[in-house]
């Protein structure tokens, strides 16, 4: 679908390890020129590992929001012309040490659309297998590993123990795909 908007163009205003930040020009459909600030970002991946009826996170600090937060494994897609399925193996088994024998593409989506291109994809992993782990980074050398019940992901949710975007829509997205089974 064509937009009736038309990008001008955008300069660059900073440029990080992970991220780059610009300010785009813009044109409405009445002729108004207008400027968004547009995060640029690799994309992501991220894997609900289902083992039997629990699912296996993990949980780590977060800079963002300066404190521990309980996640589905995931990671940055910055290996370049890599297919998000090779990523998600890799992630998979550099952060808790599994490769799933099945993987299932779930959904894809946008993180934060409003400012940011960031596309991220989320997998079903099962048929899981054991590998050593691969920590990097400081936060993933301090996180920790723990396994949660399939059917407790809802109250999870509610008590607010879930609040990652990613975790909770691959949870639900990954319950809903077993047809409620754990």
């Amino acid at each position: 679908m064509v937009s009736p908007f038309t990008k001008r163009g955008e300069r660059e205003v900073w440029s990080g390890t992970v991220i780059s930040v610009a300010q785009g020009t813009f044109v409405s459909p009445s002729g108004a020129t207008f400027e968004r600030d547009l995060v640029h970002h690799p994309g992501a991946v991220s894997v609900v590992p289902v083992d039997g009826d629990e699912v296996v996170l993990v949980r780590q600090y977060r800079a963002a929001v300066d404190h521990e937060v309980l996640e589905i494994p995931a990671g940055k897609r910055d290996v370049l012309g890599e297919p998000p399925e090779v990523t998600a193996q890799r992630e998979l088994a550099e952060e808790v040490g599994l490769v799933a024998g099945r993987l299932v593409k779930l959904a894809e989506f946008y993180n934060s659309i409003g400012f940011s291109d960031e596309l991220s994809h989320v997998f079903l992993g099962t048929d899981l297998t054991v590998v050593p782990t691969d920590l990097q980074g400081e936060e993933e050398q301090h996180m920790t590993v723990e396994r949660i019940r399939l059917d407790d992901v809802p109250a999870l949710i509610a008590a607010r123990e879930l609040v990652d975007a990613k975790t909770v829509i691959g949870l639900l997205l990954a319950r809903e795909h077993l047809g409620g089974r754990t």
